[in-house]
């Protein structure tokens, strides 16, 4: 046999050879990086994994505001105030008459927000806001809007707010006689106390229009004194009576019954807040 033959004979195999170890080492390279994509990474279907994103796998959800004007945004929008001083009390005339005060006569910074009449409107929210943000309201109720909605107010009672006395009827008293004057002021003290148990001790008249035979009829019914006022509050606007336009110490803030009413007592309550006073309750400073 000739040397040509058998060297093709020898080469053949190697070739085999060389070719199947090829073939198994890259079998084995492709194994082997195949199982590391199994065990150290996800599969591209599969979503990452917090070490393979470097963030946690359910993200934070934002924090969302509340809705404009709900109550919760009225709670988020009501500034925190200081506590209210110590009252000091507030010295009572001795002559027969109530006093008749458009603002609560003391230095303490302190100031109150009032709320008159009841019988036009009584916005569902309100209180749930008088509660959550801790706001101390006087409410000066004409009896039958007391007796209609007699629910309504024990709601504010509990929330903090106190009852206090607006006649009967809501007529003007300047100028009357003294027993109609009487009858509208003891006889809506005596409504309000059957309803929500506890008199009446301060008194407003309606529009705030008096004469000296109202503060005689108010101190008979047993009233301590007799407010006016000494700012308005309407639609969210605080309007002011004197010409500096700030919230003083004593200040009386009014506001009414009224659909927009979660807007008047958030734009007192930022009045008060500019001024550097605290909102207090009016029955706690007169005694």
């Amino acid at each position: 046999m000739s040397a040509t033959p058998l060297r093709r004979i020898l080469v053949v195999p190697t070739i085999l050879a060389a070719v199947v170890l090829s073939a198994c080492t890259a079998d084995t390279g492709t194994g082997f990086h195949a199982s590391r994509i199994s065990a150290d990474q996800p599969s591209p279907s599969a979503a990452p994994s917090a070490s393979a994103s470097g963030t946690p796998s359910t993200p934070l959800s934002p924090t969302v505001a509340p809705a404009y004007k709900s109550l919760a945004w009225y709670v988020a929008q009501a500034p925190t105030f200081p506590p209210a001083p110590p009252p000091q009390p507030v010295p009572l005339p001795t002559d027969g008459s109530a006093p008749f005060w458009h603002r609560l006569p003391t230095e303490q910074k302190v100031a109150f927000i009032t709320i008159d009449d009841g019988g036009l409107a009584r916005p569902s929210a309100v209180p749930d806001f008088i509660r959550e943000a801790h706001i101390p309201v006087t409410m000066f109720l004409n009896s039958p809007a007391a007796t209609e909605y007699t629910d309504y107010f024990r709601q504010i009672e509990a929330a903090g707010g106190v009852v206090e006395n607006h006649t009967i009827n809501h007529n003007s008293l300047k100028g009357r006689s003294y027993s109609y004057q009487k009858h509208e002021i003891c006889g809506s003290a005596d409504k309000l106390e059957s309803l929500f148990g506890k008199r009446s001790t301060l008194f407003r008249p309606p529009f705030g229009e008096r004469d000296s035979t109202t503060t005689k009829a108010a101190h008979d019914c047993g009233m301590k004194a007799v407010f006016h006022w000494t700012e308005t509050v309407h639609e969210g606007k605080v309007r002011y009576q004197t010409p500096e336009k700030v919230v003083r110490p004593g200040d009386v803030l009014l506001m009414h019954f009224r659909p927009a009413l979660m807007d008047d007592l958030l734009a007192a309550l930022k009045a008060i807040h500019r001024a550097g006073l605290t909102p207090a309750l009016l029955e706690d400073y007169v005694t």
